[in-house]
């Protein structure tokens, strides 16, 4: 009986030592590559509300007679501060 037990714990040691010493396939592997995701993202330039100075992308900007760019058309009809 004790012979099975000095077995059984150098097999156990034996067994923890080989698998910490041998990388794990699965866990090592860089994730896949998605093409679709790695294509570059557009740009889009944000600019700041002259009224309140909210960020937000050029395209959604309400812009006025002189160019000035505001949040919303609420803003815009309000003007600068």
């Amino acid at each position: 009986m004790k012979y099975l037990l000095v077995l059984l714990v150098v097999t156990g040691v034996i067994w923890m030592l080989l698998k910490r010493s041998r990388p794990d396939s699965e866990a090592r592997k860089p994730p896949p590559v998605d093409k679709a995701a790695s294509k570059p993202v557009a740009v889009t330039e944000m600019v700041a509300c002259v009224h309140c100075g909210v960020h937000m992308p050029r395209s959604e900007s309400a812009v006025d007679a002189h160019g000035r760019l505001f949040c919303s058309s609420a803003h815009r009809d309000a003007g600068p501060r």
